[in-house]
């Protein structure tokens, strides 16, 4: 077992990353909660739900379902949640867990953080997405089809209890697609990390526990480290949207259905690539072992290596453009992208011509997926 300390305006809490993760509900005073409701999924809940409530010692929890996928992030389905916790009796003092990936964790901060005016909630993140990154640091929202995770709270949850064991009934798409989350972060942590998961990714399977548990603490310290720097975004927290501008319009350019998250930021890391190579902020220099391979090759290469994702040949540039300028990070229609210099050194700029965000995604249209 893996144990972090998220340092938090509102109280710090633990993040435990391991197998036996769900046993450390155990010591909480269920005493002291007038309820306990589990925000989940059907499927989810069908294949874990009965080892969790075993596992946690839950004596008696009401599990309230919502729709798969990212069009339940949305303001009707707070709304929709907030109404079944009325109906069945949740009050101040009630817990809200959220059992499920990225979706889950999100939709249900939305909520605990709003319901009687905040309610206590446990983040019990079942992808690998809600593993290593959205589970982690507070941030809930809800999309708008103008853009992505446009309302939302910054809320912490009590604790976040990440088992690897839940990982083996995802799908290989769904797993893929949380990779490049993980990619983003060995990106974001610089050559020693970046070498580890090159080195290793190709055992990174669902039915792997041995070989995710030895990546899954070092990509959760990289988010931790910067969120217990900078909580609510102020400055460095916005390099953990590297590639996520990009991504986000591919998400609400296809209606929040067609992609999942992971491979927005999966096209996204490859995007803000090209971007960075063709303003001249990311060289032709290698920062690693590998001599003579620049960071921009290794990046791209092993997004690739990830594979494959799925076409975006139909997706034109303007429509990415125009919903550029709706993301959460923009500011008086200025665009903060998150650039990559090399591994491990990023820059905030602003004031990147539109007309060079289009070129890159007509670029990245242009190449053919090697995988």
């Amino acid at each position: 077992m893996q144990r972090f300390q998220v340092t938090a305006q509102a109280g710090n809490y633990p993040v435990m990353i391991g197998r036996g993760a769900w046993r450390e509900l155990r010591p909480l005073p269920q005493s002291s909660y007038s309820s306990v409701f589990v925000l989940t999924e059907k499927g989810i809940w069908q294949h874990w739900g009965k080892r969790f409530m075993r596992e946690a010692a839950l004596r008696k929890a009401c599990p309230i379902f919502v729709p798969p996928g990212e069009k339940s992030k949305s303001l009707a389905e707070v709304e929709r949640v907030a109404s079944e916790l009325a109906r069945a009796g949740g009050d101040r003092r009630s817990l809200l867990i959220l059992f499920g990936g990225g979706v889950i964790g999100d939709l249900g901060g939305l909520v605990a953080s709003t319901y009687m005016r905040g309610i206590d909630c446990i983040q019990v993140p079942t992808t690998l997405v809600g593993q290593v990154d959205s589970s982690i640091g507070g941030k809930n929202a809800v999309n708008l089809p103008a853009g992505k995770n446009l309302v939302g709270t910054f809320y912490p949850p009590r604790m976040v209890l990440a088992d690897p064991a839940v990982l083996s009934t995802l799908s290989p798409r769904i797993f893929r697609s949380g990779l490049y989350e993980v990619i983003k972060h060995a990106i974001l942590a610089g050559p020693a990390l970046f070498d580890l998961l090159d080195r290793h990714l190709d055992s990174l399977r669902p039915d792997n526990l041995k070989a995710l548990e030895a990546i899954l603490g070092p990509v959760v310290r990289v988010k931790i480290d910067v969120v217990n720097r900078d909580e609510r975004e102020s400055g460095l927290r916005q390099v953990l949207n590297l590639g996520h501008t990009f991504g986000h319009a591919l998400e609400a350019a296809t209606g929040y259905g067609r992609f999942l998250h992971g491979e927005c930021v999966g096209w996204g890391l490859l995007a803000i690539t090209i971007l960075a190579e063709q303003l001249g902020y990311l060289n032709a220099a290698a920062s690693t072992p590998k001599k003579g391979v620049p960071d921009s090759r290794r990046i791209r290469d092993l997004v690739w290596r990830v594979g494959p994702l799925p076409s975006i040949r139909n997706i034109p540039a303007r429509a990415i453009v125009k919903l550029l300028l709706h993301d959460k990070k923009a500011v008086a229609g200025k665009i903060h992208w998150v650039i990559p210099e090399r591994l491990g050194k990023m820059r905030i700029v602003t004031g990147i011509p539109l007309a060079a965000a289009e070129r890159a995604w007509r670029d990245l249209r242009g190449m053919s997926n090697p995988r």
